[in-house]
C-alpha cells in the first residue's frame, strides 16, 4: 500500500467538477453526484458544508453536511445538519479517508455552533465517530418512515458539549433532500 498524504480543505465554485467526479467513482453511478449537485444549489440546504480530500493534487473524498430543521419548532431553530454523502474513491476506500473527513467536519460544525448531526448510513460504521444509532428512539424520526429492521442506520450526534438539550420532533432536511426517493433503498 502506497503512503498516502492527506489534506482537507473547503470546497470552492471552481471545484464543482471535482466533487462531481468523486461522486460518480466513489458509487459507480451518477445518483449521488447528481443529489449532491441538487444540495449544493439549494439554498435551504445552507449553510453547507463541503469538503474536499485530495492525495497530492488529486481529490479522492467528498463530504456534505446541509442544514436541517425540526419540525415541531417555533422560528428559534438550533443549527443542525445532515451528513449526505461521504464518497471516496475506490481505490483510496478502507484507508481512513473518509474517517478524516468525518471528523473534520463535525469538529468545523462544532466550531460553527451545530447542535446536533444527522447520518442514515452504515450501522457499523457511522457510531465509530460518535453517532448513536435509532435517532427515532432518543426523540428525532427521519424525514420518511426506516424500516424497523434499518432503524439502527438512521443516526444522530450531539456536538454540543452539554448533550440532547434541544426540543426533540421530526426531521426536516433541506428541499433537495427532503424527497421520498433518498429515503429507501
Amino acid at each position: 500500500m502506497t503512503k498516502i498524504n492527506i489534506q482537507i480543505r473547503a470546497t470552492e465554485s471552481e471545484d464543482f467538477n471535482k466533487i462531481m467526479r468523486v461522486e460518480e467513482r466513489a458509487f459507480g453511478y451518477v445518483k449521488e453526484a447528481e443529489l449532491t449537485a441538487g444540495l449544493l444549489k439549494d439554498n435551504t440546504a445552507e449553510p453547507v458544508l463541503s469538503l474536499l480530500a485530495f492525495n497530492g493534487k488529486e481529490a479522492i473524498g467528498h463530504i456534505l453536511f446541509t442544514r436541517v430543521y425540526l419540525n415541531e419548532m417555533d422560528d428559534k431553530q438550533p443549527l443542525m445538519h445532515i451528513l449526505a454523502p461521504l464518497a471516496v474513491i475506490p481505490e483510496y476506500q478502507k484507508q481512513g479517508v473518509g474517517g478524516l473527513l468525518i471528523k473534520e467536519g463535525l469538529r468545523l460544525l462544532a466550531e460553527w455552533g451545530t447542535e446536533l448531526v444527522f447520518v442514515l448510513g452504515h450501522m457499523d460504521y457511522y457510531p465509530k465517530f460518535g453517532f448513536i444509532p435509532d435517532a427515532k428512539k432518543i426523540g428525532f424520526p427521519a424525514p420518511y418512515p426506516i424500516p424497523a429492521e434499518f432503524a439502527n442506520a438512521w443516526m444522530v450526534q450531539s456536538l454540543n458539549p452539554e448533550g440532547f438539550i434541544i426540543d426533540k420532533g421530526n426531521v426536516i432536511c433541506s428541499n433537495e433532500l427532503n424527497k421520498p426517493e433518498h429515503w429507501r433503498e
